[in-house]
């Protein structure tokens, strides 16, 4: 399922979620030009490796240095769809859930929600030396805001239906519900699965934690 636009305007200009979008091209840019061999150990410097980021939360909490990769892996991807995927899915939510927090709080709210992903991840594989990148348990936690808070909005959709393409008009609980039951199966698969590479987790959490946290940062 592609989302196209939603069917809830904007009261102001996202500039959050714009300014947001551009950062993570301009860095996914960035990392294209860079040989493979660099880009890996970026990866693995800037990205939440579990098996290194659990012991540093129980022994360093109060470390800033602890936390740095929780903030730059948000900013890095591993692949074009990767992240088109998920500053396409941005674009079209993330609007609706800055008009609701206001700029500021949306902001600090991403960030949370993109940790809290991060942390599901970290927990339910904590032993995994595979850096995880990528925006999707941010963008996963403004999901979890906005089906919370527009459960009337509609989406409209590009499914496909076998080798057809169509247009559909999804509500947006409809669509929201099915994108976290397909992360949520495939999360528990992935349980079963050593060195699963995507962090199906992380988008449950996030999902979850944005469900849950719009309650608090609603203005």
């Amino acid at each position: 399922m592609i989302p196209l636009r939603d069917t809830v305007r904007s009261r102001s200009f996202p500039v959050v979620t714009v300014t947001l979008i551009a950062l993570n091209i301009l860095v996914f840019l960035y990392e294209v030009s860079l040989p493979p061999g660099v880009l890996d150990d970026l990866a693995r410097t800037f990205g939440v490796v579990p098996a290194r980021e659990l012991p540093a939360l129980l022994h360093h909490p109060f470390s800033l240095a602890t936390y740095v990769p929780f903030l730059t892996a948000m900013f890095l991807h591993g692949g074009w769809f990767h992240v088109l995927g998920n500053m396409l899915y941005l674009w079209v939510f993330g609007d609706n859930v800055e008009d609701t927090l206001g700029r500021p709080r949306f902001l600090f709210f991403y960030l949370l929600t993109g940790f809290a992903g991060s942390l599901a991840h970290i927990l339910t594989s904590p032993g995994t030396t595979i850096p995880t990148i990528g925006a999707s348990g941010a963008v996963a936690g403004v999901l979890g805001a906005y089906f919370v808070s527009f459960p009337r909005a509609r989406v409209l959709t590009l499914l496909p239906i076998f080798v057809f393409i169509t247009l559909v008009e999804l509500p947006a609980v409809l669509f929201l519900f099915l994108w976290f039951g397909m992360q949520l199966l495939s999360g528990v698969a992935s349980l079963a699965i050593p060195g699963q590479t995507v962090a199906w987790w992380a988008h449950v959490g996030g999902f979850l934690s944005g469900a849950l946290l719009i309650q608090f940062f609603r203005r």
